[in-house]
């Protein structure tokens, strides 16, 4: 769900605002407004977005979805050859990162396989400039470190950021044993790793376009009440999971629709093929060198936290903060981009080393664990009607059944040619190779080909006709759907329809409170639990005529006096709100309150005269003689950035806007800024003179 209603209307929404010379600053579609630039995901300065202003749109979305496994494979293939790596070695490793299952899994999201894609060539560069700093090398890591950041994933950021690190300490700490300099470990340490702040700083001051409004949304959002409980399944990664690592659909597989294991396939699929998986455990028991020491190191640390144990579970028993609100699930980035390294030089020592005796038995060694653990899953899914009696139970190890079948073949057929290779003559062997080779590309292709779809693309977005009369009379009202079936939240900013509801892990507390209030029918705004999914229903709140919801989708009649039928196609009725509040109003009477509480229960005590009485926290001066017919405000310009109102009053009025308030928002009347208020909760207000006025509303980055 997450890439048709997230990912691509985000950056859909970016381009096509960037096209028109327009910094990306706000979503009018989603939550009744939010930011847009400030949500990290929506990746408005990523470098490879250039694409988008050659190619049409969705063209340049799947070119760029089917770039994220090719650089990554082939910035990892450049590591690789740089460690003095075959090149056999290399293209396995690259192959098995390219297409594993983190790489498969996330591939359509667009991001976060653009954030990890940089790591190799980062710790290429590493390499490089601790052999010499150069200003070729300074500037590849100064890329490739700014677009790992602006690629739109903050966890798989700081991940990366932690492995990245964690390798350029050991690197140094490594030279300055050879070295065996007299001025210490310290002193090499400063030498080596200064570059490396410089580098570090300036790709912060370069990226911080993109990360200040991002920490300063959160600062207003509601995130932290949208947080699993780290004892809740699937907040780790469940150790019957690490089959996948062996069979990657033993639990089913989404695409097919027959997944029976916990919570979401795609956050537990370590598979970067049998063979790889072979050669990396080979090199990880054999292959006794520093390169090994550090990728072992890693995988084992990553797959310790990524699962529920006494060490892991510390950051969030501590409330560690960027750790307790990080999804353990996804350290597997870093597991399998060690397995791949370690696959590599697993299958370099089984090249150079083949004619070793010492060699083929511990190659033995390995394939009789491999055979140990393919034989017990094979008992367990034989045996189920012995063993087992719940019959679903024993239905779902019948789909375990079926998807062991290839992945053992694989195994079997694998280990068959490797212990061939051993005794085969020199022009055999090559033959052997190739075989190798295709039989990796077989299993990884096959794998991902099965979780990736290829759809119609006139099923992406479809119009129809309830569709387009509201896009051509909704002007600058709002809509709501009471059935999460129709138009789910996000769906909207691809139609350009300005929606109550919203899908974002970060959305602004004050709104979440209000939608809460609305919701519960009653002045409550404690935390609720909205699962990034804010959807209000409740259409006979006069919250959804004050919100400016003109429009109400329904799959029901509806017989509420204040909806009208309009048009109906298939099950879908369009009813049109007759109580809406316009967008914009002019107020003399503000309830004082003295906090959001008191300020929720004034909304509510106002409720039926919502369009001539506001609440606000914020002592504003009005004058209280009743509005006149001859005052009134209205909207004549509305966009994403830019709003103008023209407004007619007699006294000192306050003038509303039904937009949510953010900060950012800056208001000028006949061109002089004037303060914007926090009014009835979440929205808008500005006091006017006296006078005809033209006010205007500017989004700004901060």
């Amino acid at each position: 769900t997450d890439p048709v209603r997230q990912q691509y209307p985000w950056r859909n929404l970016s381009i096509s605002q960037l096209k028109e010379g327009l910094l990306p600053l706000w979503n009018p579609y989603s939550f009744s407004g939010t930011p847009l630039l400030a949500n990290f995901q929506s990746a408005v300065f990523y470098p490879l977005n250039i694409i988008f202003f050659i190619l049409p749109f969705p063209v340049a979305w799947g070119l760029l979805v089917f770039l994220s496994p090719l650089l990554a494979g082939y910035f990892l293939y450049l590591y690789l050859r740089y460690m003095n790596l075959s090149p056999l070695s290399s293209f396995i490793g690259a192959v098995s990162f390219a297409f594993c299952g983190v790489t498969i899994a996330w591939l359509e999201w667009n991001t976060i396989v653009h954030v990890f894609l940089w790591l190799p060539i980062i710790l290429l560069s590493i390499e490089h400039l601790l052999k010499k700093v150069s200003p070729g090398w300074l500037s590849i890591l100064l890329f490739a470190q700014s677009a790992s950041i602006l690629a739109g994933h903050l966890q798989i950021l700081f991940y990366i950021f932690v492995f990245a690190n964690f390798y350029l300490f050991f690197r140094i700490l490594t030279l300055a044993q050879k070295a065996k300099s007299p001025h210490g470990f310290l002193n090499i340490f400063i030498h080596k790793y200064t570059p490396f702040i410089l580098i570090g700083l300036i790709a912060l001051i370069i990226t911080s376009v993109q990360w200040i409004p991002t920490v300063y949304f959160i600062i207003h959002s509601a995130r932290q009440f949208d947080l699993a409980s780290f004892d809740s399944p699937g907040w780790f990664l469940p150790y019957q999971n690490l089959i996948q690592f062996f069979a990657p659909d033993f639990f089913g597989n989404p695409a097919t629709f027959n997944y029976y294991g916990i919570w979401n396939y795609g956050e537990f699929i370590g598979f970067i093929g049998i063979i790889p998986l072979i050669f990396a455990f080979f090199a990880l028991v054999f292959r006794q060198d520093k390169k090994v020491f550090f990728f072992g190191t890693f995988f084992f640390l990553s797959l310790i936290m990524a699962t529920s144990n006494p060490v892991s579970q510390i950051p969030f028993l501590l409330n560690i903060p960027l750790l307790n609100s990080s999804q353990p699930t996804r350290l597997l980035v870093l597991c399998v981009f060690s397995l791949s390294v370690l696959a590599a030089l697993g299958f370099d020592r089984f090249q150079k080393k083949s004619t070793d005796k010492k060699t083929l038995t511990q190659m033995i060694t390995i394939l009789i664990a491999f055979t140990f653990i393919y034989t017990l899953l094979w008992l367990t899914v034989l045996s189920r009607n012995i063993i087992f009696q719940d019959q679903s139970f024993i239905n779902n190890l019948a789909i375990s059944q079926r998807n062991l079948i290839f992945p053992s073949f694989i195994f079997i057929f694998s280990g068959l040619l490797i212990l061939s290779f051993f005794k085969a003559a020199p022009k055999i062997k090559i033959f052997i190779l190739y075989i190798i080779i295709f039989v990796l590309l077989a299993d990884l292709f096959r794998f991902g080909a099965k979780f990736t779809p290829f759809s119609n693309p006139d099923w992406l977005y479809p119009q129809t006709r309830i569709l387009t009369l509201m896009q051509n009379n909704i002007g600058n009202y709002r809509f709501l759907s009471l059935d999460r079936r129709i138009m789910a939240p996000d769906f909207s900013i691809m139609y350009k329809l300005q929606d109550v509801a919203g899908y974002d892990p970060l959305y602004l507390e004050s709104y979440g409170e209000f939608v809460a209030a609305w919701e519960r029918g009653e002045p409550d705004i404690s935390p609720a639990s909205f699962n990034r999914i804010i959807t209000p229903m409740d259409i006979n709140s006069p919250f959804a005529d004050l919100l400016g919801v003109k429009y109400v989708l329904s799959l029901e009649d509806r017989s509420d006096k204040k909806l009208k039928l309009i048009n109906r196609q298939g099950q879908t009725r369009l009813y049109e709100n007759l109580n809406v509040i316009p967008r914009t109003f002019i107020i003399s009477d503000v309830v004082v309150a003295h906090n959001d509480a008191d300020e929720m229960k004034s909304l509510y005590r106002i409720k039926n005269d919502l369009a001539s009485k506001a609440t606000s926290q914020q002592t504003i001066s009005l004058d209280h003689d009743p509005i006149q017919a001859s005052e009134r405000s209205e909207i004549i310009d509305y966009s994403a950035e830019y709003i103008k109102i023209k407004a007619t009053v007699l006294k000192n009025r306050l003038l509303v806007l039904t937009d949510i308030y953010y900060p950012t928002w800056r208001a000028y009347i006949d061109g002089k800024e004037t303060p914007v208020y926090k009014i009835d909760y979440t929205f808008r207000g500005i006091i006017i003179p006296a006078g005809n006025h033209n006010i205007e509303y500017k989004n700004s980055i901060i």
